[in-house]
């Protein structure tokens, strides 16, 4: 070997060598990049975690209260139902005040019955979810269930989206060792799949067909 052709041999070596560091270089960028994307999908995976759980209390513990608003309701419509019974019956043999006296409870019982089928808030009366009301209550209550339930559609997209970028990170990591553009592709490509359903899990733009 002439000395022209070493020095060309050389030059081709620190070349591919160069060739091999940048590539090493952008594939460790790379990977940094999916590192952050994943923490990112953990952190929207865990929150969506915690709103189907706190919802799911909140609709439960707001229908009970609504169950137990209505139990007391028609306690009082029975209250004022008898007490209407009994002077239909002897009101003419009841004293005048006495007779006074049941018509005020009468309508004390109804004008508490037609307060617990809507009582809004006295800060906000012109929003629907805020009082105590049967109405109010029962508009919280499904409120906190559309929550959950968009909750429950945004967390598969979380968990796969998170399945995907561990998976690209691993080729990725396996593309440095073996030096092979191939497996980069791949790690890109489950990495472009496990963005999209990054996003779609914030925003939902699509529902899953699984």
């Amino acid at each position: 070997m002439e000395a022209s052709d070493a020095a060309d041999h050389i030059a081709e070596v620190g070349e591919a060598g160069a060739a091999n560091e940048r590539f090493r270089s952008r594939v460790a960028l790379l990977i940094a990049f999916m590192a952050m994307l994943l923490a990112i999908t953990s952190l929207g995976g865990g929150n969506v975690a915690e709103d189907m759980f706190n919802n799911n209390i909140q609709a439960s513990d707001t229908w009970s209260f609504y169950q137990a608003k209505n139990i007391r309701q028609t306690g009082y419509r029975l209250a004022a139902d008898e007490l209407e019974s009994e002077l239909a019956m002897h009101g003419d043999s009841l004293k005048p005040e006495v007779r006074q006296g049941i018509e005020e409870k009468i309508k004390t019982y109804r004008e508490t019955a037609a307060r617990y089928e809507s009582e809004p808030d006295k800060n906000e009366p012109d929003n629907p979810l805020k009082g105590e009301g049967k109405k109010e209550l029962s508009a919280r209550a499904q409120d906190f269930a559309a929550q959950r339930e968009r909750a429950q559609r945004q967390d598969p997209n979380f968990d796969f989206a998170e399945a995907l970028f561990q998976i690209a990170i691993v080729l990725a990591s396996v593309a440095i060792l073996a030096n092979s553009r191939a497996v980069v592709t791949g790690a890109v490509a489950a990495g472009a799949v496990a963005s999209v359903l990054m996003l779609n899990g914030f925003f939902l733009f699509v529902k899953l067909p699984f």
